[in-house]
C-alpha cells in the first residue's frame, strides 16, 4: 500500500482522455481540484472534455493532442508539459486499442500496432516523464492494463500479449523506482461500458465498429472511475475493477490455472462454432 493520493493542486497527465475511462477519471480529478493535461488524438473531443473539467472545478487545464504510436513525439510533449507546470505529479497511461480476431485470421501488422500503441507508447511516454520525477524525488506513474494482462482470452492474442507486457514492465518499474520515492499503480479493468470493442481492430486492421455483448453488459464507466479513484486515494498498488464473471478469472488463474485454461478454451470453441 502507498500513501493515498490527494488530488487537490496536483498536476495529472491523462492519455486516452477524450472518452471512456480517461474522460471519467479526468472529471473526477477535476472535481478534486487537479490541474490537468488531457491527451489523445481527437483534439475536438479533448476540448469538449476540457470544458467539462473546467466546469467541474479543475485548476489549469491544457489540451495536448498526442498519438502514442509516434514514439519520438513523447519527449517534446513531456518538455512542453514541464515548461507549463514545472512538474508532473501523476502520469496516467490510459491510451490503447484492443483486438477482436483469431490469430490465424490476423495480419501481422495488427500485432505491430498492438505493441506500438499499447506497450511502446506507454514506455516511451513514461521514460520521457521519469527523469523529472526522479529529480524531484516525487511522482506517480499509472497504467490502464486489463484482465487480459493476467489471462489469455480468445480473439485477443495481440491485445493479451500487449497487456501482459504492460503489466510486466510496470511491475518491474515499480521495483526500480520505489527507492527514489516514486510510485507505480497498475489498473486491471474487466468489461467496462466503453468504446473499446467498437474501436478494436479486426484481423485486417480495421475497427470492428460493433460493441461486444460483454462490454455492453459490463460495469458502467462511472462506477469504474469511482473504483479507480478510491484505489488511488487508498494507495493501492494494483486496482482490479469490474463486476462480471471475468473478474473471477483473476483468482482462478492464481488458484487453478489449468481450470482457467480449460474455461477459456471452451469459450474459444463456442465462438468458433457460432461464427
Amino acid at each position: 500500500m502507498y500513501p493515498g493520493i490527494q488530488f487537490n493542486d496536483k498536476v495529472v497527465w491523462i492519455t486516452g482522455a477524450s472518452s471512456g475511462i480517461g474522460e471519467a477519471l479526468a472529471l473526477r480529478m477535476a472535481a478534486r481540484g487537479s490541474h490537468l493535461v488531457l491527451s489523445a488524438r481527437n483534439e475536438s473531443e479533448l476540448q469538449r472534455v476540457a470544458t467539462l473539467c473546467r466546469d467541474a472545478g479543475a485548476g489549469d487545464v491544457i489540451v495536448l493532442p498526442l498519438d502514442v504510436s509516434k514514439h519520438d513525439t513523447m519527449e517534446p510533449a513531456a518538455q512542453q508539459v514541464l515548461a507549463h507546470f514545472g512538474k508532473i505529479d501523476l502520469l496516467l497511461n490510459n491510451a490503447g486499442v484492443s483486438q477482436r480476431s483469431f490469430c490465424v485470421d490476423t495480419d501481422f501488422e495488427v500485432y505491430r500496432q498492438m505493441m506500438d500503441i499499447n506497450v511502446l507508447g506507454q514506455i516511451a511516454l513514461t521514460q520521457a516523464v521519469l527523469p523529472a520525477m526522479v529529480a524531484r524525488g516525487e511522482g506517480h506513474i499509472s497504467v490502464t492494463a486489463s484482465v487480459a494482462g493476467k489471462v489469455g482470452a480468445p480473439l485477443r492474442t495481440g491485445y493479451c500479449a500487449a497487456k501482459h507486457a504492460v503489466m510486466g514492465f510496470f511491475d518491474a518499474l515499480r521495483t526500480e523506482i520505489a527507492c527514489e520515492g516514486l510510485q507505480v499503480t497498475t489498473i486491471t479493468p474487466g468489461f467496462i461500458q466503453t468504446n473499446v470493442s467498437k474501436n478494436a481492430l479486426s484481423g485486417d486492421g480495421k475497427p470492428t465498429g460493433t460493441t461486444d455483448d460483454d462490454i455492453a453488459g459490463g460495469m458502467s464507466v462511472d462506477d469504474c472511475a469511482d473504483v479507480i479513484m478510491e484505489g488511488f486515494e487508498k494507495g493501492e498498488a494494483e486496482i482490479a475493477v469490474g463486476s462480471g464473471p471475468e473478474m473471477g478469472l483473476l483468482q482462478l488463474k492464481r488458484d487453478n490455472p489449468v481450470a482457467a485454461f480449460q474455461a477459456l478454451e471452451q469459450m474459444a470453441t463456442q465462438i468458433r462454432q457460432a461464427s
